[in-house]
């Protein structure tokens, strides 16, 4: 399980989850199963817990339990594969929204500027859309929207300016060669925040993530019981900021809605007054958990 991913804020994930021995649990993100087996951990007997994950890699952390049950899906479809399952209610949600380390440290996946790899970053390779397809095919405005909107790249029209003039000597095929076709807008003070931050917005918009996330948290109100808890960890300010504001308001606005006699119609009520976020230790052993924010609440 380490080998695969460390997993982030577990201890106090998973007490904000507030586990019943006999209740239903998901967890959105299965990874490596760390926070799963600790969701084991506090379950009775009759209890379950259903992991989802879309990267079949996965499989080979699943715990032999019969209380666990593997759902091979991205969380997107959240509602309708617990359905099929049977399962029309749960009492508690955990998604961890970070990349595992595994897709990190397999340069084969290209997920990482360091090395050189084909441009794929598909968690799901079974899915079309790759990181090649993207800087190969989208047009100068499609990459400006994508560099500015899911990497929040400064200046986002002069690296997809960078990106489509190298294309049109070559193609970008490779981590390596779309690191070399962006040189001339990289800053030199800041090349590894810079090209984070590159690689970051080719991974959201290769895989759906923002709109993914947006599905689950929706999804999340109708599948959850009254007084079940929805757990979330992120990693950026763009999936935080969705979180924050779906948990306030049960929109992605973050404006309360009120009745006709001025009484917030918010769904939950927020049980983390701010952001939990690693402890100097967990820092120290897991450097990757820097940028995590972990939020809870209850549905009403």
């Amino acid at each position: 399980m380490s080998a695969y991913h460390t997993p982030v804020l577990l201890e106090e994930s998973v007490e904000l989850l507030a586990v019943r021995p006999q209740g239903t649990y998901v967890d959105l993100t299965f990874g490596g199963g760390g926070h799963s087996r600790h969701i084991l951990e506090a379950l009775g007997e009759g209890g379950r817990l259903y992991a989802f994950d879309q990267d079949r890699d996965t499989q080979a952390n699943r715990p032999d339990d019969p209380r666990f049950h593997y759902v091979e899906s991205n969380f997107r479809f959240l509602r309708g594969a617990l359905r099929l399952r049977g399962v029309v209610e749960v009492d508690g949600i955990l998604a961890d929204l970070g990349v595992s380390s595994h897709h990190f440290d397999d340069v084969a996946r290209g997920f990482s500027f360091r090395g050189e790899a084909p441009l794929d970053m598909r968690m799901n390779q079974r899915g079309r859309l790759t990181a090649a397809e993207v800087v190969g095919r989208y047009s100068a405005e499609e990459l400006t929207r994508i560099l500015g909107d899911w990497g929040e790249v400064d200046t986002p029209w002069k690296v997809a300016n960078c990106i489509v003039r190298a294309r049109s000597a070559a193609p970008l095929e490779t981590t390596a060669q779309l690191v070399e076709a962006v040189k001339p807008c990289t800053p030199k003070k800041d090349e590894s925040k810079f090209l984070t931050k590159l690689f970051q917005a080719l991974r959201i918009e290769v895989n759906g993530e923002m709109e993914a996330l947006k599905m689950a948290l929706e999804q999340s109100l109708k599948v959850l019981k009254p007084g079940g808890r929805l757990v979330v960890i992120s990693y950026h300010s763009l999936e935080d900021r969705l979180v924050k504001n779906f948990l306030r308001s049960g929109n992605f606005s973050g404006q309360v809605e009120k009745d006709f006699f001025g009484r917030a119609l918010a769904p939950f009520e927020v049980v983390t007054r701010k952001a939990v976020v690693p402890s100097a230790g967990e820092l120290e052993r897991n450097p990757r958990s820097r940028s995590a924010r972990l939020r809870a609440a209850v549905k009403l």
